[in-house]
């Protein structure tokens, strides 16, 4: 009966040191990163008391919120290049940068059978509207733009592209049929291996540069133990099989 008491204790006290150490992190992340974060903050927050308040958007916009001085503990960007800027600026502590996903492109439709397997709708005349996100701020929009450039089809649908801010707002366009099409992140139509209903084309890695998406600890939280924590959560086994199930590639 001690013995059972004197555990209680013990986890009590485990408990209540937890909860004393237990700090909060702001994380700027990429929007195509949605679904998997939250999944690996429910785990981290339970496993470490720490919190973690999430914002979502575009790679450049979160760069240029940063360098303004915005709130942010840790940058998980979809790109290098943004986290990589930011640590030659100082605003990035150094050495705390790694690349946590590989993104994969892929064409996406609501609609069942609208999207071939090879990407041969680009080329016909069977579509009004096709969405990608602003290459000049989202590494999946650039993706696109190279894709098209390659199959030489960039000039040829000037007229039929509807431009997203954010990787999600380019999904939306297409899940609500304001465009029959949309160049998104395997991962927004991917839970558990599996993807969603619609039809899609998985764009070939060499069709585009890699997207290599990196994470990295801001100067405003150099010294901060959560968010280290949670970087180093992001590299774990249990995320890392969160980040492969929602179809990404890993470094």
């Amino acid at each position: 009966m001690k013995s059972i008491k004197f555990g209680l204790l013990g986890a009590l006290l485990a408990t209540m040191a937890q909860v004393a150490n237990a700090g909060e992190v702001t994380a700027a992340v990429a929007a195509n990163f949605t679904a998997p974060v939250q999944q690996i903050v429910e785990l981290f927050q339970k496993e470490t008391g720490h919190t973690v308040k999430l914002s979502f958007g575009s790679s450049g916009k979160f760069y240029s919120q940063i360098k303004e001085g915005a709130p942010f503990d840790v940058f998980l960007a979809a790109d290098e290049k943004n986290p990589k800027l930011l640590e030659e600026e100082g605003l990035a502590v150094k050495d705390t940068r790694f690349v946590y996903a590989l993104g994969k492109l892929v064409l996406w439709s609501a609609q069942p059978g609208f999207v071939d397997s090879k990407g041969a709708v680009l080329g016909k005349d069977g579509f009004n509207k096709i969405a990608y996100a602003d290459p000049k701020l989202a590494p999946y929009g650039l993706a696109a733009q190279e894709t098209l450039q390659k199959m030489k089809l960039w000039d040829k649908v000037q007229g039929k592209m509807v431009t997203g801010e954010s990787i999600a707002q380019t999904y939306q366009f297409a899940a609500t049929g304001n465009a029959e099409m949309a160049f998104i992140a395997l991962s927004q139509i991917t839970k558990d291996g599996k993807q969603s209903e619609g039809s899609f084309w998985l764009v070939p890695a060499d069709m585009y540069n890699p997207i290599k998406q990196a994470a990295v600890q801001l100067t405003a939280a150099k010294d901060k133990t959560a968010a280290e924590a949670f970087l180093k959560y992001l590299k774990s086994e249990k995320a890392v099989a969160i980040i492969r199930s929602f179809g990404y590639g890993l470094p």
